[in-house]
C-alpha cells in the first residue's frame, strides 16, 4: 500500500517562512501547496512583513471568493465599495477567520512583522485585470504607496 504523501507544517517552517519574507523586495512571501498555477483550488501560506503594501483589489471571478485563518501575528481586513469607502476595518488575530465573496475590494494589512496566514481560493492563477485592481488606491511600488498603507493600519488600530 501506497503511503499518501502528508506535510505537517509547524512553527519551525512559519519562523523559515517568515524570514524569506523579511528578505524579500517586496516583504512578503507566499508558500504553495497547490501543484501548479493552473490547480483548480490555491491553497497557500503568506508571511508578511509590517511595511508590505498589497494594494486594494478585488476578485471579479465568480468562483473566486477568497478565505484566510490567520495562523500568527496581527492583520487588518480593509472592504471598500466601488468608491473606495471603507465598509469596514477589522483586526485579525491569530485563529480569526476571514472570508471575502467574489468582486469584493479588499486589502490585507500585516500589523506586525511576521504576520502569516493560510489563504485559500479557487485557481487557476489569472494576473489582476485593469478592472480587478483599485481605482482609488495606489499601486504597488506608487510612491504615494507608504502612506496609503499608514492611513489602511490606523483604520485597524484596536478600540
Amino acid at each position: 500500500m501506497n503511503m499518501p504523501n502528508v506535510r505537517v507544517f509547524d512553527a519551525d517552517f512559519l519562523d523559515r517562512l517568515t524570514a524569506e519574507a523579511a528578505a524579500t523586495p517586496r516583504r512578503r512571501k507566499n508558500f504553495n501547496l497547490h501543484a501548479s498555477d493552473d490547480y483548480p483550488c490555491h491553497r497557500f501560506f503568506n508571511a508578511m512583513c509590517a511595511d508590505t503594501y498589497v494594494a486594494p483589489h478585488r476578485h471579479a471571478d465568480a468562483a473566486k471568493d477568497e478565505s484566510l485563518v490567520l495562523l500568527r501575528g496581527t492583520l487588518g481586513v480593509v472592504i471598500f465599495d466601488e468608491q473606495g469607502q471603507v465598509v469596514l476595518a477589522r483586526r485579525l488575530q491569530a485563529g480569526q477567520v476571514a472570508d471575502v465573496p467574489h468582486n469584493t475590494y479588499h486589502a490585507w494589512v500585516a500589523l506586525e512583522d511576521g504576520t502569516v496566514f493560510f489563504e485559500a481560493k479557487a485557481g487557476p492563477y489569472v494576473p489582476l485585470r485593469p478592472i480587478e485592481k483599485a481605482p482609488f488606491a495606489p499601486p504597488e511600488g506608487d510612491p504615494r504607496a507608504p502612506e496609503y498603507l499608514a492611513w489602511l493600519k490606523s483604520l485597524c488600530r484596536e478600540p
